[in-house]
């Protein structure tokens, strides 16, 4: 049982009438008989909420940012028409608006409610119960009941890197040799016997083909086909640190997915795995144009973990992952902990066999505190953003000393920058 707020309004008028009376003990028998009375036939005129079916329609996955129309059915099988407010419960996160509808179903009759989620997270997001009140005629009392209707609607990571990729895939079609300024193309995989033109290398010329022809024919070359590009995501505790309002993580899933996007045009086979102190996700190496879409829906579970990351562990996984040679792009930190007590004892097993690239996120926070002047407290700032940036130089260096490349790059530039690096070592035939 319900009771509204137009019931206490009447229990207040009621007590006024009793204060009032010249005989307040009959008075009160009185009125407390008449409401309960009319809160008794108001609930008895009720519709039925048990005899309401629910069942949702909508997307089941988008992009985090986007909101998502969802449809809310209810089917009304008993025999009174049923006038109800209707809660739809979502966790937070999911942005669900408008939390309640007022609805009026007829008997044996089906209304539909839109509602809008707009998550503010990625993940898996499903509604907690759905609690329906009826009420009567008279709108003092009715009936509740609850109800359940499950549905998830999966939200993606955003890919706002995505502004970048016609920039990449025209870089990509010069390398390859598809746009006039790079002529025949440029890499080290063998692509075909053409005429020779003056201006040509003539280490080029392949005097076989030219015997054979009685023309002078040289070869040609094309960036390789069918790589093997592992991309490498640190769960572990520093991952959780933000930049701006987003976490590391998140901007690291946001360039592995612009590197995959460009790689699959490239005819690239890419794998992703992720690691803390365990395995969390492993998805084989595929070239297929699908596979764009399985990372998008894997990474969106993807959470940071507060431990230590295994990096002994990461090697192990990455090594089990591909036995051909690849180019590993690790998503990870330049921090102390993270380089020199975790990466460096395990880098060695890895560059041996694989092309590294180490890709780590810059916060322009401390670019902002070591031009700060202003104060004592400022100037202290500024010396521990600058003993700060010095530190993660003398890791780079001492990353590339190591045979590995290295991306440190502020938010808005870090998914083009590494995608960048992969086309250049990819242009050079480094894969």
């Amino acid at each position: 049982m319900a009771i509204s707020g137009r019931a206490v309004a009447l229990a207040l008028f009621g007590a006024a009438v009793v204060v009032l009376s010249p005989a307040p003990g009959l008075t009160l028998l009185l009125v407390d008989g008449l409401i309960v009375m009319l809160l008794g036939i108001d609930v008895a005129l009720a519709g039925a909420v048990r005899s309401l079916e629910f069942s949702r329609s909508g997307p089941t996955s988008a992009r985090l940012g986007q909101p998502v129309p969802l449809v809310l059915g209810v089917t009304n099988h008993g025999p009174r028409t049923v006038r109800a407010r209707i809660r739809d419960a979502w966790p937070p996160s999911a942005g669900a608006r408008p939390r309640t509808r007022e609805v009026e179903i007829p008997a044996g009759e089906r209304r539909f409610v839109e509602s809008t989620l707009t998550p503010t997270r990625r993940g898996d997001r499903e509604p907690f119960r759905i609690t329906v009140r009826s009420l009567g005629p008279l709108g003092l009392a009715g009936r509740q009941g609850r109800h359940s209707c499950p549905w998830r609607v999966r939200v993606l990571p955003p890919f706002t890197s995505r502004r970048h990729l016609p920039a990449a895939l025209a870089r990509l079609r010069e390398i390859e040799g598809e746009v006039a300024i790079r002529g025949a193309g440029a890499g080290s995989e063998f692509d075909s016997l053409r005429d020779y033109v003056i201006g040509d290398d003539v280490r080029l010329i392949d005097w076989r083909g030219s015997a054979r022809r009685a023309a002078v024919v040289v070869r040609s070359y094309r960036p390789e086909r069918d790589r093997r590009i592992v991309c490498v995501l640190d769960t572990g505790r520093t991952s959780a640190g933000r930049v701006g309002d987003t976490p590391r993580l998140d901007h690291a899933l946001d360039a592995a997915l612009l590197l995959t996007s460009v790689a699959l045009r490239a005819g690239d086979r890419v794998s992703l795995v992720a690691h803390d102190s365990v395995p969390r996700l492993s998805l084989p190496g595929s070239h297929d144009h699908t596979f764009l879409a399985r990372v998008s829906d894997a990474m969106a579970t993807l959470e940071p973990a507060i431990v230590e990351a295994d990096h002994s562990g990461i090697v192990s996984t990455v090594l089990r992952e591909t036995s051909r040679r690849s180019l590993v792009v690790l998503f990870t930190e330049l921090a102390p902990a993270v380089i020199e007590e975790g990466l460096l004892p395990a880098l060695p097993t890895l560059t041996a066999r694989h092309t590294v690239v180490v890709a780590a996120l810059r916060d322009p926070r401390i670019d902002e505190l070591v031009a700060g002047r202003d104060d004592v407290r400022a100037v202290y700032a500024a010396a521990a953003a600058e003993q700060t940036q010095l530190r993660r130089r003398e890791l780079t260096d001492l990353l590339r000393r190591r045979g590995v490349e290295v991306v440190d790059a502020s938010p808005g530039s870090y998914a083009a920058a590494v995608t960048d690096t992969y086309l250049t070592l990819k242009s050079l035939g480094r894969l």
